[in-house]
């Protein structure tokens, strides 16, 4: 999933991806840039092509993680919440806490 696509999932517009992510997807988000510097040190890529290559293959173990612990929860690792707690009401940029919404 791209990042624009991400956070369009998650109702978010100039804020950080990552301070919304759930644990789940940080983690997953690690273990991708984790597996691609260690294998970038193993293997010293030179010149863009072969650094794409090291960083799919390094997105492979996270997407691969992400497909096991998804078939042995039964859940999604993907979440549409934010953690701020908040969603855009219009297109003025204007937000609405959704904790305060649900106590009315």
């Amino acid at each position: 999933m791209k990042v624009s696509e991400y956070k369009k999932l998650k109702g978010l517009r100039k804020e950080s991806l990552r301070d919304n992510m759930t644990d789940i997807e940080v983690l997953l988000t690690d273990l991708g840039e984790i597996a691609t510097r260690d294998i970038a040190q193993t293997e010293h890529p030179q010149g863009f092509n072969e650094n794409m290559n090291v960083a799919k293959r390094g997105g492979q173990v996270a997407k691969d993680a992400r497909k096991s612990y998804e078939k042995q929860t039964k859940k999604s690792a993907v979440s549409k919440e934010n953690a701020l707690n908040y969603k855009y009401i219009d297109d003025k940029r204007t937000i609405e806490d959704k904790k305060s919404k649900k106590k009315k």
